[in-house]
């Protein structure tokens, strides 16, 4: 089982910028799916992006889309999710990921192994 550790979040006001990281220790970083999940309080766990194991292919949910960007870097076992444009609507915990199984970006969170701690992000209106 892989190992995941969330940094990056913090206060911003509506409109900046963040940039969220979670390194992975453990097995081969590479056999890995990874996703970005977010809840707020009161909220079901959401979906927010996912990359497959090469990094090749993504996928975003609708209402992160052309304001989030998810990558990884294989050779550091991190995987970002670089947040533009923020909103309001953003404020939450955000939670990192990894599947093994299948490989592929999925958008269901009941497919992924292994989960981390979470890094709450705040956004002012």
């Amino acid at each position: 089982q892989v190992q995941l550790v969330e940094s990056g979040g913090g206060f911003v006001q509506a409109g900046g910028s963040l940039r969220l990281s979670c390194a992975a220790s453990g097995r081969t970083f590479s056999t890995y799916a990874m996703g970005w999940f977010r809840q707020a309080p009161g909220k079901e766990r959401e979906f927010v992006a996912a990359i497959s194991r090469s990094g090749g292919s993504t996928s975003y949910a609708d209402s992160v889309k052309g304001r989030f960007t998810i990558s990884r870097d294989n050779a550091k076992n991190t995987v970002y999710l670089q947040m533009n444009s923020l909103k309001f609507e953003d404020t939450a915990v955000y939670y990192c990921a990894a599947e093994y199984h299948w490989g592929i970006p999925t958008r269901n969170k009941m497919q992924y192994d292994s989960w981390g701690q979470g890094t709450q992000v705040t956004v002012s209106s």
